[in-house]
């Protein structure tokens, strides 16, 4: 969710960064976020956005790792096919992998069937030069991800660009931002040592991370305290309905032996209160052959043995 929030902000406060970036071009300026929700059977993903630019589409995905249900090559082409159908326009798809990575899945741009080869453009950031992230301010966070010799420089150098925006607000998001990517490569306290903690906190990319963490920790916990509460309202239920259930099978039990064989010692009745639900049935069947309370001792005894 951290990642997700932080991209998010960067792609809808920024669009222009990142069409200039990916499609190598200056961008127009009619550039519209489009809804990440597609019919037909509306689907949703994080980390994915649709950034219309004049008559094509920029579709951008997100990935820390290339584990995917479905697969990401057949997610692509899905998503390709959809926004096809709705917009009838050029669509650039473009995944970045942010977490460095020698598996097979970051490696791959088609999805491949008989009579069908369909291609996408992927970005490993960790690949890329990172002077045209340095340029751009939306786009210092993912500087800090691109290739270098030495990371640490390359992180002192995005604190120094961050140091030189003079807007205090796009700053402190600015600022947030990074740190939030930064711990995908770089080590907690290398990163406080480069950027103040307040500056993340006072963002508003921070505080809508802490509002969304709230919210999903709310629906969890209703969720979770619903789930509990008809659980436990289940157990109680079922306890209280089998205990009355036994008192009154013993209530009878008791009636049936007093008419057939008059009042029982307190002995034998303390020994039939601790009997078992289906002992007490047991018991209901076998009161019937009884004639003295000697047959009643006699069972009894027979369960003790037993």
């Amino acid at each position: 969710m951290t990642y997700d929030s932080t991209l998010k902000y960067l792609v809808e406060q920024y669009p222009q960064a990142f069409t200039r970036w990916l499609f190598n071009q200056e961008p127009a300026e009619d550039i519209e976020i489009l809804n990440t929700e597609l019919s037909t059977e509306p689907i949703r993903a994080d980390a994915l956005f649709f950034v219309r630019v004049a008559d094509a589409i920029l579709h951008l995905e997100f990935q820390t790792l290339p584990q995917s249900e479905p697969p990401l090559p057949l997610r692509m082409l899905d998503y390709w096919v959809r926004l096809y159908r709705q917009y009838r326009c050029d669509i650039e798809q473009v995944i970045i992998f942010l977490k460095p990575s020698r598996l097979a899945g970051v490696f791959v741009n088609q999805f491949t069937e008989r009579n069908l080869s369909f291609r996408y453009r992927v970005i490993r950031i960790w690949e890329c030069d990172p002077q045209p992230l340095l340029t751009t301010p939306g786009l210092l966070p993912l500087a800090v991800l691109a290739q270098t010799e030495v990371p640490e420089t390359l992180l002192s150098q995005v604190a120094a660009r961050i140091d030189m925006i003079e807007d205090r607000q796009q700053q402190r998001n600015l600022s947030a931002c990074v740190q939030l990517l930064a711990g995908v490569k770089f080590d907690e306290q290398l990163i406080q040592a480069y950027f103040r903690e307040d500056m993340m906190q006072e963002s508003v990319v921070y505080q809508r991370i802490i509002r969304q963490g709230l919210e999903q920790g709310l629906e969890q916990g209703l969720e979770q305290g619903l789930k509990q509460g008809l659980k436990q309202g289940l157990e109680q239920g079922l306890g209280q309905g089998l205990e009355q259930g036994k008192r009154n099978e013993l209530n009878l039990i008791k009636r049936l032996l007093s008419r057939r064989l008059g009042e029982i010692n307190p002995q034998l009745n303390n020994q039939i209160e601790q009997l078992s639900f289906s002992q007490l049935e047991d018991l209901g069947e076998a009161l019937l052959d009884f004639e003295t309370e000697v047959d009643l001792t006699n069972w009894l005894n027979q369960l003790t043995d037993k």
